[in-house]
């Protein structure tokens, strides 16, 4: 059993030994299929020429350019408001009473002067109360005359009664002294002296009274007087209140009378306007007011917190239903009130009658006509004038530097119509690309062509 297993341990290491020469030669062999592969690859490559490089020209874009030009530039503020005439007056009766006379023109849109007659009320019963008065002032007038000629009768009647008094008194002191000392005369005597002195002081003291009552009287008197003067002097006005007047060279505005109507104080019956001088209000944003609004130095007086004076310029003025055709001069007055819910500062255009009457063509400047005011405001320094659809919203340009497109951020100072201002951001020189461009890339390559920047008052002409 033992020496039959002896052969097979023997084959053992020769069959381990065939089996990894035969893997080695099969690594062998893909390695040199690989190696063949890479050859043929590589020769392959070697064969193929490179296609043809063509050489593309950088497009260029076309635009319109203008060279940046610093000016200084007169600002003008416009504005939009209605003509109004300056002083409207609204009457109404002072005094009760039917309407008895109306002037003969007294309709709206007339023009009654000065003066003349507008309407009267039934005067009969205020030339009755006047009448009264007077008489009642009479009566006083002459209740003072006569006190005071009884204070001077009642002055003089004082002397005598002093007079007697004292003789009165003399009398009895001699008729005592006598009785006394040398019992000359009976007492009986002594005592009747005694009495006519007593009666004499007595009408000396109630004279003397008397008389201490009269100024009191005549004051009193004098106080009646002026009562019934007053009282006569309303009689006088209430009866010159029959008659109301023109105030002034009235145009019409509104009438609510007639004859036989009653007028009732307090209750409008006219609307007068004056139009010697018209006043329109202008709202202007507050941003032009603080930045363009010429305001002198001089502030308002000390305590008082309010817009300082405006200078008075000369401001255009066109009915906005007119505009070609004729302009009025006014003048720049007052600020007259700031709008917080509207973020406004209002300004008041004043135009003279004679100027609103100028008119070589159409109508002449009246109340209620809607107007369009330019108000020169102060000069902007150093800007450039580029027109409103070459700047951003955002606030930059485009400018052409080294025929390169590039962007450039720019401080607007002022839009006004089709124009925009630059007061920082260009240099003098520079070219600012006008043409609108949507999202171009940046350092593109530029063909251009400058231009002069068109102003408003080319754009017009």
């Amino acid at each position: 059993m033992g020496e039959v297993d002896k052969p097979a341990d023997t084959d053992r290491p020769s069959r381990t030994g065939h089996v990894a020469r035969l893997i080695i030669n099969r690594i062998l062999l893909i390695l040199l299929f690989v190696l063949i592969g890479l050859g043929l690859r590589f020769g392959l490559a070697m064969l193929k020429k490179p296609p043809a490089q063509a050489d593309i020209p950088e497009r260029r874009i076309q635009v319109e350019v203008a060279e940046v030009q610093l000016e200084d530039v007169p600002v003008t503020i416009t504005g939009y408001g209605e003509v109004r005439a300056l002083d409207m007056v609204a009457i109404t009766p002072k005094v009760p009473g039917e309407i008895v006379a109306v002037h003969a023109r007294l309709d709206q849109g007339e023009v009654i002067p000065e003066g003349e007659l507008l309407f009267r009320i039934d005067p009969r019963d205020y030339e009755i109360a006047k009448t009264q008065a007077e008489a009642q002032v009479e009566q006083f007038k002459n209740k003072i005359a006569r006190l005071k000629e009884q204070y001077r009768s009642d002055q003089e009647r004082l002397k005598l009664v002093s007079r007697t008094r004292d003789l009165a008194k003399s009398e009895f002191d001699r008729d005592r002294a006598l009785y006394e000392k040398e019992d000359v005369g009976a007492e009986s005597l002594v005592n009747l002296s005694e009495i006519s002195y007593n009666k004499a002081q007595d009408a000396y003291d109630q004279l003397d009274q008397a008389l201490a009552l009269y100024p009191i009287g005549i004051r009193e008197a004098q106080a009646g007087l002026d009562a019934a003067g007053a009282a006569l002097k309303q009689a006088k006005l209430s009866l010159e209140r029959t008659e109301v007047r023109a105030p002034f060279n009235a145009r019409v505005k509104m009438v609510q009378l007639e004859v036989g109507q009653m007028a009732a104080p307090g209750a409008p019956v006219l609307m007068l306007a004056d139009d010697s001088m018209l006043e329109i209000s202008v709202p202007l944003d507050s941003r032009d007011a603080r930045s363009w609004l010429r305001f002198r130095e001089q502030r308002p007086a000390e305590g008082v917190s309010w817009f300082g004076g405006v200078e008075p310029v000369p401001c255009r003025i066109t009915w906005t239903e007119q505009q070609d055709d004729h302009s009025w001069t006014g003048t720049l007055h007052r600020v007259e009130r700031f709008d917080q819910m509207t973020r406004t500062v209002s300004v008041a255009v004043r135009v003279d009658s004679q100027e609103a009457r100028r008119a070589e063509s159409g109508l002449p400047l009246v109340d209620a006509m809607f107007c369009q005011v330019e108000i020169p405001g102060r000069t902007m320094r150093r800007v450039c004038r580029l027109p409103r659809s070459a700047v951003a919203f955002e606030g930059w340009v485009y400018v052409a530097q080294d025929e390169r497109l590039q962007r450039r951020i720019v401080d607007v100072v002022r839009n006004e119509g089709e124009e925009t201002f630059v007061a920082a951001g260009l240099e003098p020189g520079e070219l600012v690309i006008l043409t609108r461009l949507v999202d171009p890339l940046p350092n593109t390559l530029l063909e251009y062509t400058v231009d002069e920047i068109a102003t408003t008052a080319d754009a017009g002409s």
